[in-house]
């Protein structure tokens, strides 16, 4: 991977939120591409109940103030930036004072999903774009973890498809059991449409399940890897339908040289 440039966006990373599976895969295979000579950026919601002394971020003012447009509202994109100790890997975090501010990710203290997580969702593909742009860094590989990062996918296909920064980045998915109940907003299909985002590509957000937002994912990424040894029957079949390159699941201690192989082989050719 020496030399090649793979930007990493996650809804969640260790050490700045609990070992998941998402989140320890999130740091993991940026450190192995990282080891092997490659240049790696991380993205992440920047929640509020990740400890900003204790992980020393602070803000890039040159990347922040732009507005992101969602649903015809106005929403300040603020950008921080910290780097994982002895790794020598920087992570920048996507924040706004109305979707990030609340001290949890995504789900509140009764475990209910945010109302706005479609919102947060959407703020958050267009928040990474517009900040890659900013930092003119033009990734050979970007790599999808968590559904709250699912859209970005979507957005890179449809919404910055006339983007020449992007015009050979490849995008991979990792679809992982990690989900949640019920659905999202019952409108988030119009918010996506607003976008100027066609309707027919995104049917599947009529009912936006875990599943269904993993379906628009897949549909607009260049090649998957399963995230978990399991994952729901519905999406599995979805996968084996998907004619695109899909890397079955490996364990946190073998995935190293399947990964770098998958991304030379059945990525970048």
């Amino acid at each position: 991977m020496k030399d090649k440039r793979i930007l990493y966006v996650s809804s969640e990373v260790v050490p700045y939120l609990p070992e998941t599976e998402i989140s320890s895969m999130s740091f993991e295979a940026p450190r192995m591409v990282n080891k092997q000579g490659g240049q790696i950026r991380i993205f992440m919601p920047r929640y509020g109940n990740i400890n900003e002394r204790r992980h020393q971020l602070h803000e890039v003012i040159r990347l922040s103030g732009i507005n992101l447009v969602i649903n015809d509202l106005d929403m300040p994109l603020i950008i921080k930036v910290a780097s994982i100790p002895k790794e020598r890997i920087q992570v920048y975090f996507i924040d706004n004072e109305d979707y990030f501010k609340r001290k949890a990710t995504l789900t509140d203290e009764e475990g209910k999903l945010y109302p706005d997580n479609d919102e947060r969702a959407i703020f958050f593909a267009k928040g990474v774009i517009e900040t890659v742009k900013k930092l003119n860094w033009s990734p050979d590989i970007i790599h999808v973890n968590g559904w709250l990062a699912s859209l970005l996918p979507l957005y890179l296909k449809e919404y910055y498809k006339n983007e020449p920064l992007f015009n050979d980045s490849k995008i991979v998915t990792s679809v992982y059991n990690q989900s949640f109940d019920g659905t999202l907003d019952n409108n988030m299909i119009n918010k996506v449409k607003f976008d100027n985002i066609d309707e027919s590509l995104v049917k599947a957000l009529e009912s936006p399940t875990y599943s269904n937002l993993m379906k628009v994912a897949i549909d607009h990424s260049d090649a998957l890897i399963k995230g978990s040894s399991e994952i729901p029957k519905e999406l599995e079949d979805y996968l084996k339908n998907s004619k695109k390159p899909v890397l079955d699941y490996f364990s946190m201690d073998e995935f190293a040289d399947p990964y770098t192989e998958f991304y030379n082989t059945q990525v970048l050719n």
